[in-house]
């Protein structure tokens, strides 16, 4: 079994995210390209004390072209993979102030 911090890499920190946290309960984060969704769920469930999750939603976003002006080359960003983790008991503090 893989280590849950090499599952789940970060947050997602956003509007739209901030907005399916109060809506739904459903938090978002990016996770390692080849994670499947039990490894994560189980991962969720790892770092996070008290939480039960409900449903884990993946997706890949491409990464897209970017163009330097200054010296007028081409590069990618990073193709990533996004996990949409709804809870079904509990609430994730991601920031704690």
């Amino acid at each position: 079994m893989r280590d849950p911090h090499d599952v789940i890499i970060r947050p997602v920190v956003s509007e739209k995210s901030f907005v399916q946290t109060e809506a739904n309960n459903a938090y978002t984060f990016i996770v390692a390209r080849n994670a499947t969704k039990p490894e994560i769920s189980d991962a969720i469930e790892a770092i996070f004390d008290g939480v039960k999750v409900a449903k884990v939603n993946t997706l890949i976003r491409k990464g897209k072209r970017v163009r330097n002006r200054r010296t007028n080359t081409v590069s990618n960003r990073a193709t990533t993979k996004r996990a949409i983790v709804t809870l079904s008991e509990g609430e994730i503090e991601l920031f704690t102030s």
